[in-house]
């Protein structure tokens, strides 16, 4: 093997063992970058790089870098985060709590599909996983409990859940797929759509069968009987994030607007929701705008580290040596996909989402899209696998999430065993997207006719 194949091997090996230290992952990502330029440098191998290996080497990362962060599609990161935060701390999904409760919760399992149907809503309008799994576990993991739910049923619901955020638009993770692989975003926003209403479908079948087959695990709720009343106060509750939907994603769809300004619009819809609603006290919207700007800068901090990393990476033939194995096992094009697909599925056994987007997919993603299969529909699939990660241990972060928040007597096990259910789900819906592309494809297909 070529010197500077061994480097691109050490450079992945080495990224991987040091995420187990706890070092910011920004900081892993620019270091190694560092090191294994120096390394290059000082063993004479080419970089590949325009100027070929010389220290404007340096230049040329800045240069790169600078790209990053003048892109138009970034700006839509902020303006999502404020937007979910926004409606996390205004009290609009409580309302909405209350009223689906009234609804569904006289079913068996009904007060778990009541947060589903929630999560659902509030993965439209936020896609920020962290405030979804929290929100989630303060609103209904209380009242799942106090009806006799089982702990695990219970909180591996509020897990997954939570986690659709990241896939159903709009989706922060979405938007940073669509930058690394030069995507149009409204295409894997539309892409996505079926994928996430297949996923909370099964949530939701899964639970009336788990009511149904456990009754003892899922108990029906002491609900208050349904009236014009109750369901005046369920449309009012769902009048502000109907509004946010239509708002964003209605002007993606429909051509009024692109993503970036989209976002613009659903940070000022949230804006408005918020203050109307009134609740929010001045120290609070003070730590909206602070989360917000901390959330923004890890994930840039992050961006900056990998794209780094993966300029090196190349220039040490990392994506070559890549296709070559990828091309080399025994396997046709969709047990190539397949194999791509469970090496990302293990890895998010250890790597968070972040690092698997800015690094892994862009290196595959070229392979797949060589042997002919839809970039959208990959990138979707990707993404579906990619869901997986917060839920398996020990990196899964909506477990950490909610145990940070979760009442007395919910261990880490507990939740462990909870999600292993949801996991198992999330498999089946990404067979049946990988068997059925029309679920990804034929949106996007119908919006450019």
């Amino acid at each position: 093997m070529p010197v500077n194949e061994i480097l691109a091997v050490l450079m992945f090996v080495s990224f991987i063992a040091l995420v187990f230290t706890g070092f910011p992952v920004a900081w892993i990502l620019g270091g190694l970058s560092v090191l294994f330029t120096a390394l290059a440098i000082v063993l004479e191998v080419d970089l590949g790089l325009p100027t070929g290996l010389d220290w404007h080497y340096t230049s040329i990362t800045v240069d790169r870098i600078w790209n990053v962060m003048e892109n138009w599609v970034m700006v839509a990161l902020p303006m999502f985060i404020l937007m979910g935060l926004l409606l996390d701390r205004s009290g609009i999904a409580k309302d909405l709590m209350t009223s689906f409760s009234r609804l569904f919760g006289g079913l068996r399992g009904g007060l778990a599909v009541t947060v589903t149907l929630i999560g659902v809503l509030l993965a439209a309008t936020t896609g920020i996983i962290g405030a979804s799994v929290v929100l989630l576990a303060l609103l209904g993991l209380p009242v799942m409990l106090q009806n006799g739910y089982d702990k695990t049923l219970a909180t591996g619901t509020v897990c997954a859940v939570g986690t659709l955020g990241i896939l159903i638009p709009p989706s922060i993770m979405l938007v940073l797929m669509a930058d690394r692989m030069a995507m149009s975003v409204g295409d894997l926003f539309m892409g996505a759509v079926f994928p996430g209403l297949l996923l909370s479908g099964l949530y939701v079948a899964y639970l009336l069968l788990y009511g149904l087959l456990k009754p003892e695990a899922a108990p029906a709720a002491k609900a208050q009987p349904m009236d014009w009343r109750a369901l005046a106060d369920l449309g009012r509750a769902m009048l502000p994030p109907a509004f946010l939907i239509l708002a964003v994603l209605g002007s993606i769809f429909f051509g009024l607007a692109t993503p970036t300004e989209a976002a613009g619009v659903g940070a000022a819809g949230a804006l408005l929701l918020a203050l109307l609603k009134g609740s929010l006290t001045r120290g609070e919207w003070v730590d909206v705008l602070q989360e917000t700007t901390r959330t923004t800068a890890f994930i840039f901090a992050v961006l900056l580290g990998a794209t780094a990393f993966s300029l090196v990476l190349r220039g040490l033939g990392g994506d070559h040596l890549i296709e070559r194995a990828l091309l080399g096992l025994p396997f046709e094009a969709t047990g190539i996909v397949v194999c791509i697909l469970l090496a990302t599925f293990l890895l998010g056994f250890f790597l968070d989402w972040i690092e698997l987007t800015l690094i892994v997919l862009p290196l595959v993603a070229p392979v797949v899209a060589n042997l002919g299969f839809d970039p959208v529909w990959f990138t979707v699939l990707f993404a579906v696998c990619l869901q997986t990660s917060f839920l398996t241990p020990p990196v899964g972060f909506a477990i950490f999430y909610l145990k940070g928040v979760a009442p007395e007597g919910i261990d880490v096990t507990t939740i462990y065993r909870g999600v292993v259910p949801f996991i198992i789900l999330q498999l089946i819906g990404l067979v049946m997207i990988f068997n059925w592309e029309a679920l990804v494809t034929w949106l996007p297909a119908q919006a450019y006719g």
